[in-house]
């Protein structure tokens, strides 16, 4: 018995000097004071304000307690902007007409004008993830459009659910707040406490229910799927049972040049826009209705607000990749530069496009996209815990609760059905009564779904199950690497992958040499560690071996790693280098590319155009193959 409690004493003691350290670390990771410098991206600075903060329907909780909460262990404003830039947001200066209160890039308010969520509520806009900000001896580099390496969510939360469970514990919080928000009668001050108790049950119920993680994920990553599906099959359709562990954790892409791609996120699997930003704004606190008997009784309800994601949209469109500062970075090797080119061409090119891109054949009103290459994991070999998630998933393995009677032929009437299906059935309900509301025309419609196929018309196919290569112009801004940020620069990432960092600091300092974050720990304290589970940082590697199965090309010399890192850092050779959205006059046509992967290795894509007799050569490289409209299912041999 002596020797067990001897056992669990340490083990505690293990887990309390590990939480010590961590929170040490974290209390050290302080944003710094510098002059910030606007890259031209082809944004004015009204552009880049109504991208901060542009609601998309997210409703987090109320806009006056957000705004009047004290912090958990003094009295200071929680959403002070020193308190708020330890978690990675970025503070903004107030502005009258997009921002009257001062908050930072990526809060806003979400007014909801009727209905039963009718109020002012605070929410996240798409940049609070996708607005990048990069540090370099006293200057910070906006990039509009890239990914936030700061922002830590979870620990966002967490800090959120400490300050309101104080605040409703505390008679002289509460007291203070209350007079804040001009409640001073006993009446007023109930009505208040039950806001808050409703909101910090909420907060409590995300951090110890639907976003608990088995590792701490760090700062610019989060698990969007799994968080996704937690939200709205187990929160909001009100089954526990739906609830999945998050475990594959992604940074958020740059968005540059997405509007005009032919695929979104890291895979091949959704193009339609207004699709994908609705999906992202019922993982990110939009409130809905999943419960309801009928839509006529409220079911399908939602505060997603459509208007607001098409006019995000709209600003991507004209968004341009962001130009390497010399002036703050250093001046580029033209001549590592002539030969990185060249070495590009010959190892990368085939898989991510440059200007003036590959684009797509046309689709509706003869718009064309930019042609993404989509390499199996099988291929690429980088770590594959998302396509375990459950938006990939076949079998029915989900509640479908209210659902059933809404679910299309053969699962109508299931009590259990695939989670794609029972997704699918209550964006479909969310989104037409959203769209409804706004009365658009068939050609804003049309330009809503990004002139691609959408419901009832079928869908178009989707590729092999694999990851999107990105355009690579702007690339050089958003480190870490890899889907799931476990590279920490681009140096690293034409490395054999057995010889990059194991664990690596991520700072905020940004590495203008390896072109990457600051690995020392002298800017940020949170290690990653790629042992861990969905921080594999194997695959797209350059060894001397056969290609496939995570190799991707040849072992490169040091000279060559270098002129491809300078290379990098030269694209876009212009500012407001804009992809055309619909495609060029003369585009280059992907499929006509021989050098374009899927072109190099038929087979590989489903749904590929035949511009000519079928090729008789065999595939170079192996990759899962699936029939149109078939949902996908990953597995691991």
């Amino acid at each position: 018995m002596r020797k067990l409690m001897r056992i669990v004493l340490l083990a505690l003691a293990s887990v309390v000097m590990a939480l010590a350290f961590m929170l040490a670390s974290f209390a050290q990771d302080r944003p710094t004071k510098a002059k910030v410098v606007y890259l031209d991206q082809g944004w004015s600075q009204e552009d880049r304000l109504r991208y901060y903060y542009t609601s998309q329907g997210s409703a987090a909780m109320s806009y006056d307690i957000f705004l009047n909460l004290e912090a958990a262990n003094n009295q200071g404003l929680f959403r002070a902007d020193e308190n708020l830039a330890k978690y990675g947001f970025v503070p903004q200066p107030a502005d009258s007409k997009y921002n009257p209160n001062g908050l930072p890039i990526g809060i806003t308010n979400t007014v909801v004008a009727d209905g039963r969520w009718k109020g002012k509520w605070i929410g996240l806009t798409c940049a609070a993830c996708h607005n990048g900000q990069i540090e370099h001896k006293g200057t910070k580099i906006s990039i509009s459009g890239g990914n936030n390496t700061t922002l830590d969510v979870h620990a966002f939360i967490e800090g959120l659910d400490d300050t309101l469970a104080a605040t409703a514990a505390d008679p002289q919080k509460f007291a203070r707040l209350a007079e804040k928000l001009g409640q001073r009668d006993d009446a007023g001050k109930e009505a208040l406490r039950k806001r808050l108790k409703e909101e910090a049950a909420a907060v409590h119920g995300y951090r110890g229910i639907l976003a608990v993680t088995p590792t701490v994920v760090g700062p610019g990553r989060m698990d969007a799927l799994r968080l996704i599906h937690n939200q709205v099959q187990s929160r909001w359709l009100d089954i526990p049972q739906n609830w999945v562990a998050p475990i594959a954790p992604v940074k958020p892409s740059f968005v540059w040049n997405i509007p005009q791609s032919a695929w979104a996120q890291w895979s091949g699997v959704l193009f339609d826009p207004i699709l994908r930003n609705q999906g992202e704004s019922l993982g990110v606190f939009a409130r809905m209705d999943l419960t309801s008997k009928t839509p006529k009784l409220g079911l399908f309800d939602s505060t997603v607000d459509l208007q607001g994601q098409i006019a995000s949209e709209a600003l991507l469109r004209r968004l341009a990749p962001p130009q390497w500062p010399e002036g703050v970075l250093g001046k580029i090797d033209r001549e590592k530069t002539a030969k990185g080119a060249q070495l590009f061409a010959q190892n990368c090119a085939g898989c991510h496009s440059t200007w003036p891109h590959r684009w797509s054949e046309p689709k509706k009103q003869d718009k064309r996209f930019i042609e993404n290459a989509i390499v199996s994991v099988n291929v690429i070999g980088t770590d594959p815990g998302q396509f375990s998630s459950p938006q990939f998933e076949s079998n029915p393995t989900v509640k479908t609760g209210r659902m059933s009677e809404y679910l299309p032929a053969p699962d109508t009437g299931a009590a259990i059905a695939p989670p794609p299906v029972v997704f699918q059935a209550i964006q479909r309900g969310i989104f037409d009564k959203a769209v409804a509301k706004l009365k658009l025309s068939d050609e804003e419609l049309v330009s809503a779904h990004g002139y691609r196929a959408s419901y009832p018309e079928p869908p178009d196919p989707i590729p092999a199950i694999g990851y999107k290569a990105n355009p690579a112009e702007g690339m050089w801004a958003s480190p870490p690497f890899l889907h799931n940020g476990s590279v920490p620069n681009l140096y690293e990432l034409l490395l054999p992958d057995n010889e990059r960092s194991k664990t690596f600091f991520i700072g905020r300092e940004f590495d203008p040499v390896k072109v990457g974050v600051d690995t020392s720990g002298k800017s940020g304290k949170f290690l990653f560690d790629t042992s861990l589970v969905g921080n594999s940082n194997a695959g797209h590697s350059f060894e001397n071996r056969p290609t496939g199965k995570g190799v991707i090309g040849r072992l490169l010399t040091e000279d060559e790693r270098w002129a491809l890192v300078e290379y990098m850092k030269s694209i876009p050779n212009q500012s407001r280098q804009i992809a055309p959205f619909g495609g060029p006059k003369d585009p280059i046509r992907a499929w006509q590319d021989k050098t374009f992967f899927h072109v190099k290795n038929p087979g590989t894509y489903n749904g590929a155009p035949q511009l000519s007799p079928a090729s008789t050569t065999k595939p170079a490289l192996a990759q899962e193959s699936i029939n149109p409209g078939e949902i996908v299912t990953f597995r691991r041999d």
